[in-house]
């Protein structure tokens, strides 16, 4: 998926989602491996409730790729030198 299109993707029906795919997106996505790019863009079909409460850390993810993805774009979140 060329990364006009992952940027629209990443505009979701959520204010909360939005101010957090499209940063991930526009200053993480092209430093991921491949592999965790194909996570990204499978994540981007996924409802917008349950990437909320995976991002936002109230339920976790079962599906081990997910919970990846997941992972990596809260950790992109925090500020450097943070753990």
């Amino acid at each position: 998926m060329n990364k006009n299109r992952l940027l629209w993707a990443s505009r979701r029906g959520m204010l909360e989602l939005d101010l957090i795919l499209q940063p991930f997106t526009e200053n993480h996505y092209d430093l991921l491996e491949e592999s965790d790019q194909l996570r990204f863009q499978e994540l981007l079909e996924l409802e917008d409730q349950d990437l909320f409460l995976w991002l936002m850390n109230r339920e976790v993810a079962v599906d081990p790729d997910i919970k990846r993805i997941v992972q990596i774009i809260r950790d992109s979140r925090k500020p450097a030198g943070t753990i």
